[in-house]
Parts: structure tokens; sequence; C-alpha cells
């Protein structure tokens, strides 16, 4: 059980980046909802980045390409072809407390959500290649989701949301990671 303090002291943060998927609005959706909630005892400052309200481009081969050129060497066009992904790195590069919503949808993640993750998975950027594995590079970071679903419990079989966005972060360096239920929303029976 958390103390008040503990409790307190884990949402004064400096920075924030809230990472809003589900398409409903706050009065319709339960993850927009209790994040809001947290969102309103937080200090420090908030980047809220809605994929209901701005979508995301797709991963194009392009794009692909692009990502794997180093910096120093890419041309106006591939830097053109980063330009909006690179918005979305810095966006999770200056956060200290990353809070995403995501309701479950057929058993998996929002497709906005999706390519958000795709956006950010970045070599050189959110994590390195090396000669054993990729490493995560985002040490000391923490993140919060807030997970909705209407019918499957999160944590149960079929869920393939949770660990699925559980693991991304864990990939790119994020391994303070809680899970929250919003409201209405059951856990998986142990």
């Amino acid at each position: 059980m958390c103390s008040r303090h503990t409790i307190e002291s884990r949402m004064t943060m400096s920075h924030t980046l809230y990472i809003a998927t589900s398409p409903a609005d706050a009065t319709a959706s339960q993850s927009r909802q209790k994040s809001a909630t947290l969102l309103a005892d937080i200090t420090g400052s908030v980047t809220t980045r809605d994929l209901a309200l701005t979508p995301l481009p797709q991963v194009t081969a392009a794009w692909n390409a692009a990502r794997l050129v180093p910096a120093a060497d890419r041309s106006a066009a591939e830097n053109e072809t980063l330009t909006f992904s690179n918005t979305l790195v810095a966006e999770v590069l200056a956060a200290d407390h990353i809070i995403i919503d995501m309701p479950m949808y057929n058993f998996g993640l929002p497709a906005a959500l999706k390519a958000w993750i795709d956006l950010i998975c970045r070599p050189k950027e959110t994590f390195a290649y090396t000669s054993d594995s990729p490493v995560g590079l985002l040490d000391g970071k923490r993140a919060t989701i807030v997970a909705a679903s209407g019918g499957v419990p999160i944590g149960a079989s079929v869920d393939f949301a949770t660990p699925h966005l559980k693991t991304v972060l864990g990939f790119i360096g994020i391994t303070d990671v809680t899970v929250i239920l919003s409201n209405n929303t059951k856990a998986a029976e142990a």
C-alpha cells in the first residue's frame, strides 16, 4: 500500500507527456476521464498529444529508410520525412513521466497508439543496437498506462494491448510502468 507521501512524490514531476488515444470525447471515454483525474494532481508542466484530434501518419518506405540514415548524412527530403517523427521523439525525450490512455480495441491497441509507437521507436534516438541486443535509451523515465476495456479484463489471456505497450516501453528503456484501470474496467482474476 502506498502512503499519501509516496503518491504525492510520484505525481510531482517537472514535465509530463499525456498521450490521449481514445477517439471518444472526455465525457464518454473512461480512459480520458481517469487520465484527467491523474493530470489534475500533477505539478509541473504537461504536454498533451491527442492522437484522436491529430491523427498520425503511418510509417512508409521513405520514413523507414530515412530513420536509418545518420542525421549528418540525411538529404533535405529525408529530413522532411522525419520532421513529425522528430517532434514526437522530442516530446518523449523532454518528459519525465508519460501518461497514456489506452482503451483496448479488439483485444489490442488503438491504431493511433500503434502509429505513435512506430514513430517514436527510433534507433539512436530512443533505443540503440548493440552486439547483443537492442538497448533502450530512455532510462529514468516513468510511464502510467490508463487502461480501459468494455469487456475483456485487463491482464486476461486475450489482453494483447497491455503487455504490448509495456513491452514497447521497456524496449525504449522505460521500465517503471504502472497500469491503472479506468472506471468500470476489470482486472483479470489471478
